[in-house]
């Protein structure tokens, strides 16, 4: 998510490096490059100038903080502005047990996966606060083929139940599956409603009836951060038809360059409450917009990592890996068990996203080569029998090639892992 404007936002403030003080030439120039970033990450350019305009009034004017280094000063600014752009602080708590969500959307959205993702989010959070809360969801969806099935075997795979109204009117079919969600005491009910291809009046409409029968309590759109400036046009049209509290933006994992997100809070007047950051039903984050900016920023996202960290590894996992490091007999097994852990909160490209200044460090060249590497140890380490990651100094010529020979790589790569291991184990001593 934002690897573009990171990028794009790393190389301004390198630029300011040596600067003694900010002047309308240099802070033009720095603003030319912001503008280019913002309008090539497509966001609309009403938007952009905006922006532009507001980051210029605080930098020129009288909030310069002669303490601060010109480069600084104009960190610091953007920072502030960005996250106001992205909704200031009011989203974190935008989104707490709602009983009744209408979810909308365009076909190809993701919005039927994201229930799925919304339901297991609900469920998680709840328990964390020691709360049970039983979830239904349904779908009025009947125009889209296997709909119905899709969102069912989510419900299956998060534990919840999924409805199936015996009406097939969209209108009725949404009124059953409410009364059955509140006859049974269910505590929230995601009705999964149907989608287009694109805006047509039978879609507005029907869900103007759906919305005026039930009245949800919350009704969130879905909108595919892909598709760029379309997304906010999507929005809009359902904002004047029929209104929704807030957004999800999925797909932001893609190669989608954010302007979608950076623009919508701002245009809108609506949070992003979550955005879809991967295809497995765990991927769906709270959408904070101060951690946004860090991340545009080049600086991070050190706290997202340390909640997925918590949410994702569990505490006997934890404790144990603190006991191999502080053991001082950190085998090759703690080593195979740490990837594990570390393939639980995502991909190398995902991880080093949350890393201040990583994204930007690394070519995607790189990453990719180091995400192959780690496939390849993780299969070698498979190919040894537990003495051996217990004791790899047992790893003479003749094991080494039966090792390589069942992983299916060259005796050079079992070297390779083994020397990195002696590597990690000197870091592991410190």
């Amino acid at each position: 998510m934002f690897d573009f404007l990171s990028q794009k936002f790393s190389s301004l403030f390198s630029g300011l490096e040596g600067v003694k003080k900010i002047t309308k030439h240099n802070i033009q120039e720095a603003l030319d490059t912001v503008q280019e970033a913002l309008l090539e990450a497509d966001v609309p350019y009403g938007v952009v100038q905006t922006f532009i305009t507001s980051v210029k009034n605080d930098v020129v004017g009288q909030h310069i903080v002669g303490a601060l280094k010109p480069a600084e000063q104009l960190m610091s600014v953007v920072q502030h502005k960005i996250v106001d752009f992205l909704g200031g602080d009011d989203t974190a708590n935008a989104f707490l047990f709602p009983s009744t969500v209408m979810v909308m959307g365009l076909q190809g959205s993701g919005k039927t996966t994201t229930i799925g993702k919304l339901a297991y989010k609900i469920k998680k959070d709840a328990e964390k606060n020691k709360i049970t809360k039983k979830i239904l969801v349904g779908s009025v969806d009947f125009y889209r083929p296997a709909a119905l099935d899709q969102l069912e075997v989510l419900a299956r795979q998060v534990n919840v139940f999924f409805y199936r109204a015996e009406s097939n009117d969209p209108v009725l079919a949404a009124k059953e599956i409410f009364a059955f969600g509140k006859n049974n005491g269910y505590d929230v009910i995601l009705l999964d409603t149907a989608g287009r291809l694109h805006i047509d009046n039978t879609m507005l409409q029907e869900l103007q009836e759906i919305d005026a029968l039930l009245r949800p309590a919350h009704k969130v759109l879905v909108l595919d951060a892909m598709t760029g400036q379309e997304s906010l046009a999507v929005a809009k049209a359902f904002d004047d038809i029929i209104g929704f509290h807030g957004a999800i933006l999925t797909k932001m994992d893609s190669d989608t360059r954010g302007g979608a997100a950076f623009a919508f809070r701002f245009v809108l007047k609506k949070p992003i409450i979550f955005i879809g950051e991967g295809e497995k039903i765990i991927d769906l984050n709270v959408f904070y917009p101060d951690r946004a900016a860090e991340r545009i920023l080049g600086m991070g996202d050190i706290r997202t990592l340390i909640e997925r960290a918590e949410e994702k590894i569990s505490v006997d996992e934890q404790e144990k890996a603190e006991k191999a490091f502080n053991s001082g007999s950190f085998s090759l097994q703690d080593f195979a068990d740490q990837m594990v852990m570390m393939n639980k909160l995502g991909s190398l490209s995902q991880l080093l996203k949350y890393m201040p200044g990583m994204g930007v460090k690394f070519s995607p060249e790189m990453i990719q080569r180091g995400e192959v590497e780690l496939v390849r140890f993780r299969a070698i380490i498979c190919s040894m029998t537990p003495k051996e990651r217990l004791n790899t100094t047992i790893l003479n010529n003749s094991r080494m090639q039966r090792v390589a020979k069942g992983a299916g790589v060259n005796v050079v790569d079992v070297a390779q892992l083994l020397k990195r291991f002696e590597e990690a184990k000197q870091y592991v001593k410190l």
